[in-house]
């Protein structure tokens, strides 16, 4: 029996996150904007997987692959409804649209460079005023840390992008430690920085997006580090609370410098079959 496609785990646990933040924080999130990123993305994926099957035609006469790209879209839906805040539907559509057709309109050879969910943020917040990123919605509870270490670390379990996940928050860590200990500041000051559930999903669910990061592992690590580099220096020189978010559109440029010194089959969400057993005669 072939294994489950990552991206239904992937589903399910940003679906729990979603009900558990209007649940159990509070948060000032209108279900009726959760309804317009999903409608809005996998409307717009639609059409442009239909279009691009038009424009681009398969070599063998196929209906256009649609419903097989549709969970993609819907994950980015849940991750622009975690992370975005909007009170304006329009901006809640700007950012769909954005994310999806970044995938379509933004390529090399053939891979999309930008994490769609990311996209779709730096859009809303840097063309509209109605738009804003909440870092703090999770407070520091730590069962929200567990909850988000154990989902991800299933989901990262299938697709293989664990060592992203560590090198970039080990990288940070380690920033924001000597830092404190430059500063002469206690430990709980360093935990507290460290404990923001926006920063794990960010490093489980938004930095290891396999189909837009580096392919090879040893790519894959140099460029968390960056992107880890890049959000120490973004949050406490020039004190953007949003970093990891701008740090991560500013470097996604690099993954095609970096596949091509390191060269790495192409990640797929489509599982495997195992293989067929012969049968003895």
């Amino acid at each position: 029996m072939p294994e489950l496609d990552a991206r239904y785990y992937q589903i399910a646990f940003l679906s729990l996150f979603l009900l558990l933040g209007v649940g159990t924080r509070d948060w000032t999130l209108h279900p009726a904007m959760i309804g317009i990123a999903i409608a809005t993305c996998l409307l717009t994926q639609a059409l442009a997987v239909t279009l691009r099957h038009r424009l681009v035609p398969p070599t063998e006469p196929a209906p256009p692959p649609i419903l097989q790209s549709l969970p993609s879209a819907l994950i980015s839906s849940l991750g622009l409804s975690l992370l975005l805040r909007t009170d304006q539907p329009l901006t809640m559509m700007l950012a769909a649209i954005a994310a999806i057709l970044s995938k379509f309109l933004v390529q090399w050879q053939g891979k999309h460079l930008f994490n769609p969910a990311n996209v779709g943020i730096i859009t809303a917040v840097s063309l509209t005023p109605h738009a804003w990123i909440s870092p703090g919605q999770w407070g520091e509870e730590t069962w929200y840390a567990l909850l988000f270490l154990g989902a991800g670390g299933i989901v990262l379990s299938r697709v293989g992008r664990w060592d992203t996940t560590v090198a970039f928050l080990a990288s940070y860590a380690s920033l924001e430690a000597a830092r404190n200990i430059w500063l002469g500041w206690t430990w709980d000051v360093w935990l507290h920085r460290l404990s923001s559930g926006s920063l794990l999903l960010f490093a489980l669910f938004m930095v290891t997006d396999p189909r837009s990061i580096p392919n090879a592992r040893n790519a894959r690590l140099l460029w968390a580090i960056a992107i880890a580099l890049l959000t120490f220096v973004l949050r406490n020189v020039f004190f953007v609370p949003t970093a990891v978010f701008w740090a991560l559109f500013a470097l996604s440029p690099l993954t095609p410098l970096l596949d091509s010194l390191w060269r790495s089959p192409r990640f797929t969400w489509q599982p495997t079959p195992p293989p067929s057993v012969p049968q003895s005669s």
